[in-house]
């Protein structure tokens, strides 16, 4: 039997890492075999090209940004996720498809009918999208208290993100079967609750 692929999905300081981790422990306490991964990234080359795109330094064109960033997930798809779902566990994927329409789309401007094509030719799809929402003051105070030094997407400015928010809005209300809209402006169980009343109610 086909495990379930389930994707997080929203902007930067949303939670994601921290619930896919949280998800994660929560399935496998239930006895689901699960698989935690991330993107850009989750096998080898994909890895490597995640360096590429986060590392602050190079001014990518739009299209190129976007064409890594599909590099990238062909080679997760095939060499981790696909794999996974065939033996039946169930996937959870800290940002998809959907990421990069609202980054490279909405936000940089990527024509997105384009964006489409080649998400079409990766031919997966998730079963579960987590649209994590919060407001720029959360995700300030939230970026201000990491401690860690911002990577280059977390380095745009606040126009930048407001069209990314703008996106992920829209995808999630164009896509109602397939995702659901979770505040995570409050603590981190809080969020969690939410999203485990999602992943019931899918699950039954």
């Amino acid at each position: 039997m086909r495990g379930r692929f389930i994707t997080l999905e929203g902007g930067e300081a949303a939670g994601k890492s921290t619930q896919a981790a949280l998800l994660e422990k929560t399935l496998r306490e239930a006895g689901t075999h699960v698989l935690r991964t991330r993107e850009p990234g989750g096998a080898p080359g994909s890895e490597a090209l995640r360096g590429l795109l986060l590392t602050p330094g190079i001014d990518w064109s739009p299209m190129a940004e976007t064409l890594l960033h599909m590099a990238a997930r062909a080679e997760h798809v095939a060499k981790t996720i696909r794999p996974a779902l065939d033996r039946g566990e169930w996937v959870i994927c800290d940002r998809f498809s959907d990421s990069t329409l609202a980054y490279q789309g909405y936000g940089q401007g990527t024509d997105r009918a384009a964006i489409a094509q080649l998400t079409s030719l990766i031919g997966l799809v998730p079963d579960l999208t987590l649209v994590l929402t919060v407001s720029p003051e959360t995700s300030e105070a939230r970026l201000t208290h990491r401690g860690i030094a911002a990577d280059r997407y977390e380095r745009l400015p606040l126009d930048f993100h407001a069209k990314v928010a703008a996106g992920f809005a829209e995808i999630a209300a164009n896509n109602p079967d397939r995702c659901v809209v979770i505040d995570a402006n409050g603590t981190r169980e809080q969020t969690h609750a939410a999203i485990m009343v999602a992943v019931k109610a899918r699950r039954t």
